[in-house]
């Protein structure tokens, strides 16, 4: 099978999906990695803290399927602009706000950032071969690394130019990106719009085995980074009493890690398959929730476990979009891409609100970490009784 990829134009437009995809994930992370400052400034408990941290996860979550469904209805590239344009708004709102209950509102609204996901897996997917598509989808879920750009460099902007500029700078930033991809991105030439309508196409979509076998998959492997992403900065802050701006710039190297590891999870599930990518994902994520359960002390030893934990999940994030691939026709991948991607946004979303839950009450987030070890091995044991000895191309 031809390993090239199969239009001209593919690697320029995967360039910018991702570019787009990182712009977007940094917007969607704006109140993560100030979650703390907020709950000094506005007195919040850590429950009401975890709450606004989930909010964006949510709209970000749920939004995808819809937003999936009209990528395979008008293409990658004009929905990329949408999703920049529509974000501006929550994103100055979330700036300027200055209650809880403002931040609640407009966190809410902000995660729409989230949904660029399901526009950049069939953008991207169109632009490549079977063969390929593997590396592709894992190149450009690496645009995750949003994530750490807004761990490392938002609290930092903050201390120079102040939240409501910083929030401007995000602003023009995406106005910039939308009109980037208006003006240089393209469909893939073998791209044709769906004429079905929407309902019944999304309802055939979730009669698909393959659409339920790699939600609850994605569910953990990216449920598991968002959630970590997300919430890192304000469990570092409470388990190891770092400043935010140390603690944002912990959670970017945990982001950074991830991100690496994603198109390697994607290109290893070329090679060798997505089942024993998964299967060893799942696995080290086992391990390094038990271990982080303990507690390891700063730095070196928790350190490490962070970084590990962040790498398992990024290979399994890159195995599961090359099962889809591998499961699903392309006519349906938008909108597959949709309800798979809910479900990851969705298993990042209640996390946060456990761990907030798990601190108030204990003092610790050790029964957190073994709810994820529990929850790992329930999936490392469904992939490999679900698909190992079988070729999940036949399986559809």
């Amino acid at each position: 099978m031809n390993e090239r990829p199969a239009h001209g134009g593919a690697a320029a437009n995967l360039a910018l999906a991702t570019a787009a995809f990182a712009l977007t994930f940094w917007a969607w992370n704006l109140i993560g990695p100030l979650a703390g400052g907020y709950s000094r400034e506005l007195g919040l408990s850590p429950a009401q803290t975890s709450a606004l941290v989930a909010v964006p996860v949510l709209v970000g979550s749920l939004g995808r399927i819809p937003v999936g469904v009209l990528t395979d209805k008008y293409g990658g590239r004009l929905m990329f602009a949408i999703i920049c344009f529509v974000s501006i708004v929550p994103v100055l709102f979330v700036g300027w706000s200055d209650s809880f209950i403002a931040l609640l509102i407009w966190g809410f609204l902000l995660g729409v950032a989230g949904t660029s996901f399901a526009v950049g897996i069939p953008f991207v997917n169109a632009w490549h071969p079977p063969a390929r598509r593997g590396f592709a989808t894992g190149v450009f879920g690496a645009g995750m690394g949003g994530t750490a750009l807004s761990a490392f460099l938002t609290p930092r902007l903050v201390d120079w130019i102040g939240r409501g500029w910083t929030h401007v700078l995000m602003a023009v930033a995406l106005a910039a990106m939308g009109l980037i991809m208006l003006a240089f991105s393209r469909n893939a030439p073998s791209w044709h719009p769906s004429h079905e309508p929407a309902l019944p196409g999304m309802r055939d979509a979730v009669r698909l085995r393959a659409t339920w076998q790699c939600a609850f998959l994605y569910a953990v492997a990216f449920g598991g980074f968002v959630a970590f992403s997300t919430y890192l900065p304000t469990l570092l802050q409470n388990a190891y009493n770092y400043a935010q701006t140390d603690a944002g710039l912990r959670a970017a190297g945990f982001s950074i890690a991830a991100v690496a590891a994603r198109p390697i999870g994607g290109t290893l599930s070329d090679r060798v398959g997505p089942v024993r990518v998964l299967a060893a994902a799942f696995a080290g994520v086992v391990v390094m929730a038990l271990i982080l359960s303990l507690k390891p002390p700063p730095e070196f030893l928790a350190g490490t476990s962070f970084v590990l934990m962040a790498l398992f999940l990024g290979l399994g994030t890159g195995g599961v979009f090359a099962l889809v691939a591998k499961l699903v026709e392309p006519a349906r991948v938008g909108t597959v891409t949709g309800l798979v991607g809910a479900a990851g946004g969705l298993g990042g979303y209640f996390p946060p609100l456990v761990m907030g839950v798990v601190f108030t009450v204990t003092g610790a987030y050790t029964i957190g970490y073994l709810l994820l070890a529990v929850t790992a091995l329930v999936a490392l044991v469904y992939t490999w009784t679900a698909f190992h000895s079988r070729e999940p191309a036949r399986h559809p």
